[in-house]
């Protein structure tokens, strides 16, 4: 597993549950390390030992925690980065939505040895979408709906998402856009601001 997704799974649960809930995650998955290096590769076990162990502790269902993690990614006030990256797929969640295709090509300019999934949208009505992921690592599907549910709150749309499915290598969200200037959405520039 491509370090930069342990080290997001380390940063999410120290944010949200503080570092000495992360400190008994790791003494009961049994890494042997204290924390995750972004840009080195872990063996899969690694990964889902930390993942049994921070359901364990915090009493919640993988997938639950997972999406939630997806949520944090793009809604965290200092984990801007790939809340960008996602936010130049266009100025609708629609637009933001048909760029999905593209994402991990996009995800590769920055970080050449990270495979993500192949995400494959559909659209089956006017209004409603499935969008297929194939390949990676069998977590992405949990953290791909908690990033499409945060996206759709940052575009102001209302939106809802459902994880239909997985089985060996694939997974499905199904996508019903209601509405897509439902809300206000957050701010976005193109251009980063400098401190």
């Amino acid at each position: 597993m491509h370090g930069l997704i342990n080290a997001s799974l380390q940063r999410f649960l120290c944010d949200t549950y503080g570092r000495a809930k992360w400190d008994e995650i790791v003494r009961a998955a049994g890494l042997g390390i204290s924390d995750f290096e972004a840009l080195l590769s872990y063996d899969d076990a690694l990964t889902t030992a930390v993942l049994r162990a921070a359901a364990f502790a915090l009493d919640k269902v993988e997938d639950m925690l997972l999406e939630d993690m997806g949520t944090y990614l793009v809604s965290h006030p200092e984990r801007i980065a790939l809340r960008r990256l996602l936010r130049f797929g266009g100025e609708s969640f629609l637009d933001f939505l048909g760029s999905l295709d593209d994402l991990p090509d996009r995800a590769r300019l920055a970080l050449p040895d990270l495979e993500l999934p192949r995400l494959t949208l559909h659209r089956e009505r006017s209004t409603r979408y499935r969008l297929e992921i194939t390949g990676g690592f069998p977590e992405f599907g949990p953290i791909a709906l908690g990033v499409l549910r945060a996206m759709a709150d940052d575009y102001g749309a209302l939106a809802y998402l459902d994880y239909a499915r997985q089985d060996a290598g694939r997974a499905v969200i199904r996508i019903d856009v209601h509405e897509v200037c439902f809300a206000e959405g957050r701010r976005f520039e193109l251009a980063a601001r400098l401190a």
